[in-house]
C-alpha cells in the first residue's frame, strides 16, 4: 500500500516568497555538502539532527533549498532514495 499525504497547499510559486513584504527571492535546489553542517544546528534554529542523517547516507541523498544569490542561506532540506519500481 502507498502512502497518502494530506496537505493543504495554498499556492504555487516558483521561488521563495516573503509573506509580509511579497518579494520573490529565486530559488535553487542543491546537494547539501559537509561545509554545510555548521549552518544546520539546534543553534541555528533547525529542529531535526540533519549532521546524524549526512553521516548515515545509506543510499540517500539530502537536497537544499536556497536562495540562489545566498547560497549560504539555507531555507529547507529533503532526504531522498531513488526506488526502482
Amino acid at each position: 500500500m502507498k502512502p497518502t499525504f494530506n496537505v493543504l497547499i495554498d499556492k504555487l510559486t516558483n521561488s521563495i516568497e516573503h509573506v509580509q513584504t511579497g518579494a520573490s527571492y529565486e530559488t535553487s535546489v542543491l546537494p547539501l555538502t559537509k561545509a554545510d553542517l555548521p549552518l544546520i544546528t539546534k543553534k541555528k534554529g533547525w529542529l531535526f539532527n540533519w549532521r546524524k542523517e549526512y553521516g548515515n547516507q545509506d543510499g540517500r541523498k539530502i537536497m537544499k533549498l536556497v536562495i540562489t544569490v545566498d547560497p549560504l542561506s539555507i531555507h529547507g532540506l529533503i532526504r531522498y532514495k531513488k526506488v526502482d519500481g
